[in-house]
């Protein structure tokens, strides 16, 4: 199986394991994944994550959250795709569930939640929207 789109996959493993009720979901290793793991953890959609050495290319583990039995996580959506790439503005930023949501955008200074690049008044890439 050829990987196209490596964070959709990261994003539909997290989907699937938080409806599965799972406590915790391995994916293949990349850096843009930790640093999606790493946003995802600042903001409290997941408890932590770990980078385990699998002897091959290596694992990134994530430790989902949950709030009594329903997952912290309720939806997770790819926005920009690398066949339509979505990149917005500082204006454009979606205020994902009225702020209650966060939107994931990969901007020249880094990843960052749409709160942190609104203040530092930079666009980029929008990846993903989390809620």
């Amino acid at each position: 199986m050829s990987m196209t789109d490596p964070v959709a996959d990261m994003l539909t493993r997290i989907r699937n394991a938080c409806r599965a009720g799972h406590r915790r979901v391995d994916v293949p290793l990349s850096k843009l994944k930790v640093e999606i793991a790493r946003l995802l953890r600042d903001n409290h959609y997941v408890q932590d994550y770990k980078v385990l050495d699998d002897g091959r290319h290596g694992v990134l583990r994530l430790y989902l959250r949950y709030h009594g039995d329903q997952p912290v996580i309720r939806e997770v959506q790819r926005v920009s795709t690398p066949g339509l790439r979505r990149y917005v503005k500082v204006r454009e930023i979606p205020r994902v569930r009225n702020g209650l949501g966060m939107a994931i955008l990969s901007t020249p200074r880094g990843l960052m939640s749409d709160r942190e690049a609104r203040t530092a008044h930079t666009g980029g890439e929008l990846l993903a929207v989390v809620w």
